[in-house]
């Protein structure tokens, strides 16, 4: 008789967001031209025995310098949920843009998993151009690359089960080494897209968003985040304000903040 695969509660954390109009926000613009923010998220996959952080964000000097604000300190967030920040194990990274891979320093216990292709590309000769190197933080570059060294990095090559009820999926497009995380719930498979989709309309619309590697990869990633999830709704973009409006707040006092995506949706 199998083993039971493992259920995992999940959380979207909002620890800022940015003003952008919708032109912004697809390759070839949008007519309407309106209000389209873009919400800054981390999520934590919080299971009986194991708690994994996708993404870690960026701190408030990053942002600062980026004219990016936090609202909400990624830890603050954690906390909220009665998640230790230095008490995690495992960190997915999805890809190692600035707003995805920074605060390294909140999960010094932690072993981080990052795609081959990802350190590949964030290290190499595509770093030499200032359209593709903008989104990354040198430090963050480096701090990963001292995890290596430490023996805190697990690298995978593609898709990978760490748990019965969690994998990661190589999907590339926005970066060369894009992931996804797929996550057993009470509601069924569940993808945390990440970068993969930013908003709800990039992958239902087939309208890309512009920061994009290799566009054919993108398209073919949005297919693929539908094929990996029980149910379309269980497909979660990055960036999008919609998902706080449609998977109900974890309190009254974390309205806006931190979600429960894994109950039923409003």
């Amino acid at each position: 008789m199998s083993a039971p695969i493992e259920t995992y509660k999940v959380f979207a954390i909002k620890y800022g967001d940015h003003e952008r109009r919708s032109p912004t926000n697809f390759i070839g613009g949008d007519t309407h031209d309106v209000s389209m923010p873009l919400d800054y998220f981390v999520w934590a996959v919080v299971g009986e025995s194991r708690t994994f952080m996708v993404d870690t964000g960026f701190d408030a000097a990053t942002g600062n310098r980026r004219g990016r604000y936090i609202k909400n300190p990624v830890e603050k967030g954690l906390a909220a949920i009665g998640v230790d920040a230095a008490k995690v194990d495992d960190v997915i990274v999805t890809h190692m843009h600035y707003d995805h891979a920074g605060n390294q320093s909140l999960f010094p216990n932690a072993r981080y998993h990052v795609q081959d292709r990802e350190m590949a590309y964030c290290t190499g000769r595509c770093m030499c151009h200032p359209v593709i190197k903008r989104f990354f933080e040198p430090d963050d570059v480096t701090s990963m690359v001292r995890r290596t060294f430490e023996g805190k990095m697990e690298f995978h090559d593609g898709d990978a089960q760490i748990t019965s009820g969690l994998s990661v999926h190589h999907v590339g497009g926005h970066t060369d080494g894009m992931q996804v995380v797929r996550v057993h719930t009470a509601q069924g498979w569940m993808v945390l897209a990440s970068d993969a989709a930013h908003y709800y309309k990039n992958m239902q619309e087939g309208r890309p968003f512009p920061a994009v590697y290799n566009l054919g990869d993108m398209m073919e990633g949005h297919k693929r985040l539908y094929s990996l999830a029980s149910k379309p709704e269980l497909v979660i973009p990055g960036h999008d304000p919609l998902v706080l409006e449609r998977f109900p707040a974890v309190s009254r006092e974390l309205q806006g903040w931190v979600a429960r995506l894994d109950g039923a949706q409003r």
